[in-house]
């Protein structure tokens, strides 16, 4: 409630250009901001700071201070609005909804860069061991929409069970087929429901589920605390090729790293019961592409869902806007209102430390003097 009131508080005056040149003083800033566009419905919500437009709400306190804040949406392609000014920015903000993928190149081509935010979860848009090497430090919003994205994955899960699109596609179309709905539609109650990773979101999604009363089931690299595992009611599974066929729905809740990227493939997709229902508000990329569209297709997968997608945006001919039985949407789960006013409110705490010459939370760390943070070693 303090971060939103915090964010809530700060002026949101737009400038008539996104684009406002300053003369610098010695201790000015370029900072970059790289958000979506949000058009028409950019004024009608004072609260909709995640967006070109509204630009975290932060553009008049950074003005007033002498900085330079550049905003844009395009961040693509050699001649794009980023590509002139990575050059001399010392900060550039992203987020993971419309992400300004930020290369070794354009590290190495960003002489002033000193410091990455992510304004949100999940910095995997950045070659972080490039980042590292080049002694910049990399940080994200931890926390800041946690709850908004376990309230979606349950909302996923229970879309997917009950066989929902398909009865709305009837309501709005004018149809009335009970049995298209009704032969593949499930209780939740009494399934086996495994979350792969049990962080912050993880976690949550476990205790919104326990009042269900399925099954629960969880994989991570660290074992939760032994009193939380029991307050959640979740059982730990070591081995995850051992818990995938006890689970009637899978939830990837992981980073993206090396080591994930592509890690649901083929064989392991086949590992999972036939009928499995999988969500993945996660990252596009810990799926293999066509392997999910295949098995959706096959049936093998009787529904995906998430908000995730690789590249993103998607384009127009991505397999997952095809699939049968797929509840995807844009990648919108962590940019709830609420969530937006969490995430501008740790940038702008983060910036205030960033000009003092002080250390940021220390969660919110992904990269700090050299080192990766360990979910992404």
């Amino acid at each position: 409630m303090a971060m939103r009131n915090a964010t809530q508080q700060v002026v949101r005056a737009l400038e008539p250009s996104l684009t406002r040149s300053l003369h610098a003083s010695p201790d000015s800033k370029k900072i970059v901001g790289v958000f979506y566009k949000g058009g028409e419905y950019a004024g009608q919500n004072p609260n909709f700071v995640g967006c070109v437009e509204n630009a975290l709400g932060i553009r008049s306190w950074l003005e007033s201070q002498g900085h330079q804040y550049i905003v844009t949406d395009d961040k693509d392609g050699p001649n794009c609005e980023l590509e002139k000014h990575i050059a001399d920015a010392h900060v550039l903000i992203t987020t993971p909804f419309h992400p300004a993928y930020v290369s070794a190149d354009r590290i190495r081509r960003g002489k002033n860069l000193e410091l990455l935010l992510t304004a949100g979860i999940g910095s995997d848009h950045i070659e972080l061991p490039a980042a590292a090497a080049a002694g910049l430090t990399v940080a994200e919003v931890t926390g800041s929409n946690t709850v908004s994205v376990a309230e979606d994955q349950l909302m996923r899960i229970l879309v997917l069970m009950r066989n929902f699109l398909p009865g709305h596609h009837q309501a709005i179309n004018g149809e009335w087929d009970l049995a298209g709905i009704a032969h593949r539609a499930y209780d939740l109650e009494g399934k086996t429901v495994g979350t792969v990773g049990a962080g912050r979101i993880g976690k949550l999604l476990l205790q919104r589920l326990k009042p269900f009363g399925c099954n629960l089931l969880y994989h991570d690299r660290l074992r939760v605390d032994a009193a939380l595992e029991k307050e959640l009611g979740a059982a730990f599974e070591e081995d995850l090729d051992a818990m995938l066929p006890k689970c009637d729905v899978v939830v990837l809740n992981m980073p993206l790293t090396e080591k994930t990227k592509g890690m649901f493939n083929k064989e392991k997709i086949a590992k999972m019961k036939k009928g499995v229902i999988i969500v993945n508000n996660a990252r596009g990329a810990i799926m293999d592409t066509q392997a999910v569209a295949d098995a959706c297709k096959s049936r093998h997968i009787a529904g995906y869902g998430g908000d995730v997608w690789y590249p993103q945006p998607a384009p127009k001919e991505h397999p997952w806007r095809y699939m049968p039985n797929n509840a995807m949407t844009p990648h919108i789960s962590g940019t709830t209102i609420d969530g937006q006013l969490r995430y501008a409110a740790g940038v702008k705490d983060m910036l205030e430390r960033y000009f003092k010459g002080q250390d940021f939370p220390e969660p919110n760390y992904i990269v700090k003097e050299g080192k990766l943070a360990s979910q992404y070693q």
